[in-house]
């Protein structure tokens, strides 16, 4: 175990712990979302894999800037689907991360965009937590669900265990990654480059 992973752990262990305070831990709120978050086809021939943290400005800007090109051209038409996937770079991160799942599946990229698009006013906010329940109240989400999604520890632990097997399976260390077919870009891509790296996955027609 990597050093900054074991750093991890314990903040979010913390988190843990500091969440059961919140009070409705034993309250049964709406279901979270689960599993890998897919935006497009489920056949689609070509699987872009993208390791995200919520606090990462250069996450912010592949969403807000590139994201919108690979969907109209790519994902749109049933050539790709983008597989996004939670890497916490800090707590912060990690409850915003477990804010998303919380609204739902079919909420969640909802939540990811808007709080990509609002990212430097919540993030740097000296009550970045006070910052995510006003934008989960926006979406429609009570103060007493949100408390239940703050004190979610499986959830949590989820996403976490996302984390780790980024760490171990693609020797993820950075935000963004992305992985398409058997090619990993460290940072941000751009348009050119990311498409680059889906021609040739392309079946040819």
């Amino acid at each position: 175990m990597t050093r900054l992973l074991a750093k991890f752990l314990i903040l979010a262990a913390f988190f843990v712990s500091f969440g059961g305070a919140l009070g409705g831990a034993a309250a049964q709120g709406r279901s979270p979302a689960s599993g890998d978050m897919v935006i497009g086809k489920a056949d689609a021939p070509v699987t872009v894999i993208e390791y995200a943290s919520m606090t990462c400005p250069h996450c912010a800007s592949f969403h807000i800037e590139t994201l919108p090109k690979l969907k109209s051209t790519y994902i749109d038409s049933g050539k790709v689907k983008l597989v996004f996937r939670e890497f916490p770079l800090d707590q912060v991160a990690l409850r915003a991360a477990m804010l998303a799942r919380c609204a739902g599946n079919e909420r969640y990229f909802g939540y990811v965009d808007v709080m990509f698009r609002q990212q430097r006013a919540w993030s740097t906010s000296s009550d970045p937590i006070g910052a995510l329940q006003r934008i989960a109240r926006l979406g429609g989400m009570t103060d007493e669900e949100f408390r239940i999604c703050m004190s979610n520890e499986a959830l949590a632990q989820a996403i976490v265990a996302t984390r780790m097997d980024g760490e171990q399976k693609y020797q993820i260390r950075s935000t963004p990654t992305l992985i398409v077919g058997d090619k990993k870009s460290d940072g941000a891509p751009t348009w050119e480059e990311l498409e680059a790296l889906i021609k040739p996955l392309l079946p040819k027609s």
